[in-house]
């Protein structure tokens, strides 16, 4: 059998070719005392990497494929993510390619490093899981995660996990989750990116309140006007707070935010993130039984 006919050398092949495409825009981060970790080109001068492995705010350099050292900055960094953004002092980096299309279970994917000067390292998997939101160890909530058995070797963190053909389908982190390494998705990825290239942060918002899951009556759902089965009890409310200025009571149910429903803590978190920080915004409950829309001005949680 000629080895273009042959389905294992071809597959091998398309292997190598795919490690040598996510390769190139695969990075050395020094920004820690021991061993450097990874990161991938976002843009020419951005490289983006694992937040946990950015333990200094000065003295990082990043160094490229190709061998040589340039100088970097934080341009920003999120701890609930396990994402940070360095800025290279000169564009010097080819950009990584994303996947365009979403990662399945089952899927061939590869988990690539360059912890050290010696080159690009890999090891092969499958996306074992996909799963989400889940709250993380550093005070966020991810809506997405992959798991892989792919062996994430020391320095791997910040690193890209790539599909068959070279793209770049999440990036690797051991920071999340405590004894697990996933990968965040790369359209998520890619989001905290833009968002620290352009603020240098990640807002989340802020209410003020203590909360618990409880089940709607069939009677309350119907004033309510949807299918929506519980939602969260206020059993506290900080005094002074968002919730507190805004008008909510001991006692309120939270259905909704911005007009998503909300029926427990995590997706409470996940209504609070974002564009709604530091505006007016709409907070459905139920007083008594019965709906009300109250105007909150929602804060801005400090990390």
């Amino acid at each position: 059998m000629s080895n273009k006919s042959n389905p294992l050398t071809a597959l091998s092949d398309a292997m190598t070719e795919a490690v040598a495409k996510a390769g190139a825009a695969t990075v050395l981060v020094n920004a820690r005392r021991r061993f450097p970790a990874s990161g991938i080109a976002f843009t020419p001068d951005l490289i983006l990497t694992a937040d946990h492995v950015v333990e200094r705010d000065e003295d990082i350099s990043v160094m490229l494929p190709d061998g040589s050292q340039v100088k970097a900055t934080i341009a920003g960094r999120d701890s609930g993510s396990d994402l940070a953004l360095l800025r290279l002092e000169r564009a010097a980096a080819s950009s990584a390619e994303p996947a365009s299309q979403d990662p399945r279970v089952g899927q061939i994917a590869l988990s690539l490093g360059r912890p050290t000067q010696e080159g690009i390292q890999a090891s092969l998997g499958i996306v074992s899981a996909i799963g989400g939101p889940v709250r993380t160890g550093r005070g966020g909530l991810l809506d997405r995660y992959l798991r892989t058995d792919a062996i994430p070797y020391p320095g791997f963190s910040g690193g890209p996990l790539v599909d068959t053909a070279g793209r770049v389908i999440g990036v690797n982190t051991s920071g999340l989750t405590r004894g697990a390494s996933l990968a965040i998705p790369i359209n998520l990825a890619w989001q905290t990116a833009e968002t620290l290239a352009r603020h240098g942060r990640v807002r989340r918002g802020f209410l003020g309140v203590r909360s618990q899951p409880v089940s709607i009556p069939t009677s309350q759902q119907k004033a309510l006007g949807r299918d929506q089965s519980s939602g969260l009890l206020l059993v506290g409310v900080e005094e002074k707070s968002p919730a507190d200025v805004g008008g909510l009571l001991v006692g309120d149910i939270i259905v909704a935010i911005a007009g998503q429903s909300v029926t427990d803590a995590d997706q409470l978190l996940s209504s609070l993130a974002g564009d709604v920080v530091g505006k007016p915004t709409a907070v459905d409950v139920l007083r008594g039984g019965q709906p009300v829309t109250i105007t909150v001005t929602i804060g801005e949680r400090k990390d």
